[in-house]
């Protein structure tokens, strides 16, 4: 099991330092000036200066991505240059990365519950009505676009009943309650994206599961539906649902940017794309290497999830060990 963790952690730094490379290069290869976009078309020439100077875009590529590399390891790139001039860039990430966890644990919390019990539903009550309003449901949710589903909930929700909050944003100091309260909208809105993926998915592992040879002996030794379902069935039929969940989980933490516009939330997708806006390449990098970084751990979460939950796989992981 060590050995799987370790191997998975190298591929993962493996990945991390291709990004580095390509994150790298953008400022290099971009069209235009990066430090007369960062400066603005008036700035002078002591400026521009000044501003490759910090960002070290006359140094050699090769002396970048050494000086991008210590930055990860130390957690320390410099100053937002346009987004918040002459903040540290990484207070700016950590308070975005924060926010983006509000939502994405709430969000988490609401989605993945109704999700996995409408999957099971819909397994256990296969071919019948019930199975196919759950499934065309979810169809129907995820076909409509993030912000469109954000949008349909401020005119419906929002603006008739008081209770829903229009801004995500909660005022500084507020109580948990009313933190959630602001939050419920976009929670709402990603249930209703990932609702009809995340069921289907744990229908089509849920049936095979109730296929399965072990399934039918268990019936057969006299255990309820409920003993088979908690003792058998679920472990089996919920590890595609994890794996999909940990794949997502990067996105959910950079990918609802379309959200967080509407809902005026500032999360770290919403950090990253002002960032691309205003051509502030610190930000910019720490962004989306916080978003890599956690794409790469939440994966290697859900393996060993798996893996807990299925013997098989870690006898699979001994042997590859």
């Amino acid at each position: 099991m060590l050995k799987f963790i370790a191997r998975r952690l190298v591929l993962g730094l493996i990945t991390l330092a291709i990004l580095l490379v390509i994150i790298t290069l953008i400022p290099n290869i971009a069209p235009g000036d990066p430090a007369r976009k960062i400066a603005g078309g008036t700035a002078t020439p002591e400026r521009l200066a000044q501003v490759n100077e910090s960002l070290g875009l006359r140094d050699p590529v090769s002396t970048q991505l050494t000086n991008l590399g210590q930055s990860v390891f130390t957690l320390d790139f410099g100053e937002s240059f346009s987004v918040a001039a002459g903040q540290p860039v990484m207070d700016l990430v950590f308070t975005a990365l924060g926010n983006s966890a509000k939502l994405v644990a709430l969000s988490l919390i609401i989605m993945v519950p109704l999700a996995i019990l409408g999957g099971l539903v819909a397994a256990y009550k296969k071919d019948t009505w019930i199975d196919r309003t759950i499934v065309n449901t979810g169809l129907a949710f995820s076909s409509i676009p993030d912000f469109v589903a954000g949008v349909f909930l401020l005119a419906f929700l929002a603006v008739p009943f008081e209770f829903f909050k229009v801004q995500a944003n909660a005022p500084p100091g507020s109580s948990i309650l009313v933190q959630i309260q602001h939050l419920l909208l976009p929670a709402i809105a990603v249930l209703m994206v990932y609702f009809g993926y995340i069921a289907r998915i744990t229908r089509a592992g849920t049936i095979t599961s109730l296929d399965a040879d072990y399934t039918r002996t268990a019936f057969m030794r006299g255990l309820t539906t409920r003993e088979v379902f908690r003792k058998h069935v679920a472990r089996n039929a919920l590890q595609p649902t994890v794996a999909v969940l940990g794949t997502q989980l990067g996105y959910l933490f950079g990918g609802m940017v379309a959200l967080e516009i509407v809902f005026q939330y500032p999360g770290l997708g919403n950090l990253i794309i002002r960032a691309v806006d205003r051509a502030d390449y610190p930000v910019l990098r720490a962004g989306v290497l916080t978003v890599a970084i956690i794409y790469m751990l939440a994966t290697l979460a859900a393996d060993l999830l798996i893996a807990w939950m299925n013997p098989r796989a870690r006898l699979n992981i001994g042997e590859d060990a």
